[in-house]
C-alpha cells in the first residue's frame, strides 16, 4: 500500500517512542489529517483500542469521524475498515476499534476500559482538568501508552500553553515556544513536540494561502493563529503602555521623581480570588505609573493577612481599598491600619480602566510577579458579536483593582485638556 503524505510529517508518522505527543499549528497545515493517519496505522499494525476526544461529542461528526473516514477511503480499505455512525465507532479486521466521546458527556468517560492511545483534537476547547482526567483513563496492562494532542493555538492563558511550555504564575518553564517555531519538531523528556504551517501542506491550494496572508490586514490576532501559527496574546491589550524593568532602576528613578505622588492600593479576595496590595509611585510631570511592590495571597482569613501586612501598621501608610467590603475595613482599622474605602458608583470599573490607560508608561518593578503576570498582556473580554467589552477582561486581575483603588483620589491629566492648555493665550500682564 503506499500512501502520499507531506514531507513535515513522515517523521511524526511512525516515531511512537513518546507517550505524550502535541501537535500546534495554523489553518490548513494538514496536522489532525496526519494524525488521523498515524492513529489508523497504528491499529492496523496492532490491536489497540483508542479514544478519540473533542470537548462537544457532537462536532465529531463533521471533523474526526469525517476525516478518519476520508483517510480510510483514500487507502481504498473501506471494505475492511468499518464505520458506524451510531454510536460513532471505527472497527478493523485485527479486532481495534476507535470510539469517540466529548468532555461535554463525562459520566460516559467511566465505562471506558483499555485504552491505550487517545487523541484529543482541538484540545484548546478542552478544560485542563478535562485532560487530567484523560490522561487518567489512559491504562492498559501490556500496550505502551500514547497521548496525542492537536490544536489550533490561541492565547498564552489557554492551558495548553501553560502545560506544554510555560505557566509563568507558578514558575514552571518546559521549553520556550519560539524554539518550537525555529525547530519545527523536538523531543523534550517524555513529549514530541510538532509544528506546522499552511506551508508544510503541499496539497492544499495557494489560493488558501493568499486568503490566510489577507488576514495580517485586517485581523492581526487571527493571523497569528491561523497563519503563522503561534500562540500569542489573544485579543486588544487594555495597557499597551505596560513595561517592565529592574527593581533597583525602578527605585532610582522613582527617588528622581520631582515630589512623586505615592499610593497603596488593595482588593479583597478569598478563595478563588486573591488579597492583592500594591505600592505605587506617580510622575506627575511625565506621566509615568510605577509599581514597585506587591502582596498577592488568598485561602487566607483577615487575623493572618493582618499579621503578612504588619509593616502598613508601623508606616500608617494609607491603603485605599475595596469599599464594597466594609466588614473587612472596619476589621483592619480596628487592627490600627490606616485603611479607607475607595470609592465606587455605576461605570466605576470603565471609569478607573480609562484613568489607569491615560498614563503615558506604566512600568512594573521585575518583582511584582503577579502584578506582571495579570497586566502585561491583560485583554478585554469580547461580547457575543466579537465586540471588545471596555470594563470587562479574559480574567480577573486583582492587581488591577488594587491600582484602582489606590488612585482613587487621583487624576490623570487627559491628553485632551494638556493640548486646550497649551492653545489658551498667555495671559496679558499689565
Amino acid at each position: 500500500m503506499e500512501k502520499e503524505v507531506n514531507p513535515h510529517f513522515e517523521d511524526f508518522l511512525f516515531d511512537w517512542n513518546q507517550k505524550f505527543m502535541f501537535l500546534v499549528g495554523g489553518y490548513g497545515s494538514s496536522k489532525s489529517y496526519h494524525v488521523g493517519l498515524k492513529v489508523i496505522l497504528k491499529l492496523l499494525d496492532e490491536k489497540r483500542t483508542a479514544l478519540v476526544v473533542r470537548e462537544v461529542y457532537d462536532t465529531h461528526r463533521d471533523s474526526t469521524f469525517a476525516l478518519l473516514e476520508e483517510i480510510v477511503e483514500s487507502m481504498d480499505l473501506s471494505d475492511y475498515i468499518k464505520f458506524v455512525s451510531s454510536p460513532m465507532q471505527v472497527r478493523f479486521p485485527n479486532g481495534s476499534k476507535i470510539i469517540f466521546k466529548g468532555m461535554d458527556k463525562p459520566a460516559k468517560l467511566k465505562s471506558i476500559n483499555n485504552v491505550s492511545l487517545i487523541w484529543v483534537e482541538e484540545g484548546s476547547e478542552l478544560k485542563y482538568a478535562g485532560y487530567k482526567e484523560l490522561i487518567g483513563r489512559l491504562r492498559h496492562p501490556a500496550l505502551k501508552l500514547h497521548m496525542i494532542a492537536s490544536t489550533n493555538p490561541i492565547g498564552k492563558n489557554n492551558w495548553t500553553y501553560k502545560h506544554f511550555f510555560k505557566d509563568e504564575r507558578n514558575k514552571r518553564i518546559v521549553i520556550d515556544d519560539e524554539e518550537l517555531y525555529e525547530n519545527r519538531s523536538m523531543v523534550v523528556g517524555n513529549t514530541l513536540y510538532h509544528h506546522s504551517t499552511a506551508e508544510d501542506n503541499l496539497f492544499l491550494p495557494r489560493d488558501y494561502i493568499h486568503q490566510l496572508e489577507e488576514l495580517k490586514e485586517y485581523d492581526p490576532d487571527l493571523y497569528r493563529i491561523a497563519r503563522l501559527g503561534r500562540f500569542g496574546v489573544n485579543g486588544v491589550r487594555v495597557l499597551p503602555q505596560f513595561e517592565t524593568a529592574p527593581h533597583m532602576e525602578v527605585m532610582k528613578n522613582i527617588a528622581a521623581i520631582n515630589r512623586p505622588l505615592k499610593r497603596v492600593g488593595m482588593d479583597f479576595g478569598f478563595e478563588e480570588s486573591y488579597n492583592a496590595v500594591v505600592r505605587l509611585a506617580v510622575d506627575h510631570e511625565k506621566s509615568i505609573l510605577y509599581i514597585y511592590w506587591e502582596y498577592y495571597k488568598n485561602q487566607q482569613t483577615d487575623d493572618f493577612t493582618a499579621e503578612d501586612l504588619d509593616e502598613f501598621r508601623e508606616t500608617q501608610e494609607l491603603i485605599k481599598a475595596d469599599s464594597a467590603e466594609p466588614k473587612t475595613i472596619k476589621y483592619f482599622r480596628q487592627q490600627h491600619f490606616n485603611m479607607r474605602g475607595s470609592k465606587k458608583f455605576p461605570g466605576s470599573r470603565l471609569q478607573y480602566t480609562k484613568k489607569v490607560k491615560r498614563f503615558k508608561k506604566i512600568i512594573c518593578s521585575d518583582r511584582c510577579e503577579n502584578t506582571i503576570y495579570e497586566l502585561k498582556d491583560l485583554t478585554y473580554a469580547k461580547n457575543k458579536l466579537g465586540e471588545i467589552i471596555l470594563d470587562e477582561f479574559e480574567i480577573d486581575p486583582h492587581t488591577l483593582s488594587a491600582i484602582w483603588y489606590a488612585l482613587d483620589d487621583y487624576e490623570v491629566a487627559d491628553l485632551k485638556e494638556k493640548l486646550k492648555e497649551r492653545q489658551r493665550p498667555n495671559p496679558v500682564r499689565r
